[in-house]
Formats: structure tokens, C-alpha cells, sequence
């Protein structure tokens, strides 16, 4: 994430091109209103959009959920979809790069699906 940009209105305005251009209903149930810079960001910033690239290329949701808070436990973010899923163990490169990036910050990711009913990756950094 580059620019003098908080992180949370960074994702907001990617959420918005990104809903405009796929016709995915996006919902930010929360942002943080602590400002959040350096490598952290960048993870953060870099882990929400390949879970978006993920869910337009392979989930055929039509809504995402996209919380992100700051607190006592740290930060934490969800991306959680409404998408068709997939079965344990079915995972990409995508999912590697993501959980690489989190552990590279101190934090740890992890993707849960159930199939039919959508997927949510969960971080804490």
C-alpha cells in the first residue's frame, strides 16, 4: 500500500471500485479508526485484496463481508463470502502468499470453507 492513504480508506475505496467492476455486494461491517502504516498495513492491505481476487475468480459469490478492527488483541481482519466454497485442503497459491505475508508481520491466517455456504479468511496480527 503506498501513499499517505489510512488503510482503512484504502480498502474502502478498493471495495468500491472492486464491487463496481465485479457486481459483488460488498459489506464493511467494520474499519478502524486507528491509523495503521508500515509493514502491517501493507500486509493487511495485500491479504484483502487477494482474498477479493479470490472470491471474483473462483467463488461466484454475491455478497463479501469485510470487517477489520484494531484492539487490546490486536488487529484483526475477516474477509468471509457467500460463495460456493471448497472442499479442506483445496487451496492455491493465493491462500500460501496470504498466510506468508501475515506470518512475516507476526500475525497468523487462516481460510475456513464449507462447501455450498462461502469461505471466510481470518487474520490476527
Amino acid at each position: 500500500m503506498r501513499g499517505r492513504r489510512s488503510l482503512a480508506r484504502a480498502i474502502e475505496e478498493y471495495l468500491t471500485e472492486w464491487s463496481e467492476r465485479t457486481g459483488v455486494a460488498v459489506e464493511v461491517w467494520a474499519m478502524p479508526k486507528e491509523r495503521v502504516t508500515g509493514p502491517v498495513a501493507d500486509a493487511v492491505y495485500a491479504v484483502v485484496l487477494e482474498a477479493l481476487s479470490n472470491v471474483e475468480q473462483h467463488s461466484g459469490a454475491h455478497t463479501v463481508s469485510v470487517a477489520l478492527t484494531v484492539g487490546p488483541g490486536g488487529l484483526r481482519v475477516t474477509v468471509s463470502d457467500n460463495g460456493i466454497g471448497f472442499q479442506p485442503g483445496r487451496t492455491g497459491r493465493g491462500v500460501d502468499t496470504m498466510k506468508r505475508r501475515f506470518s512475516e508481520v507476526g500475525g497468523t491466517l487462516t481460510v475456513n470453507s464449507v462447501v455450498g455456504e462461502g469461505t471466510t479468511v481470518s487474520g490476527r496480527i
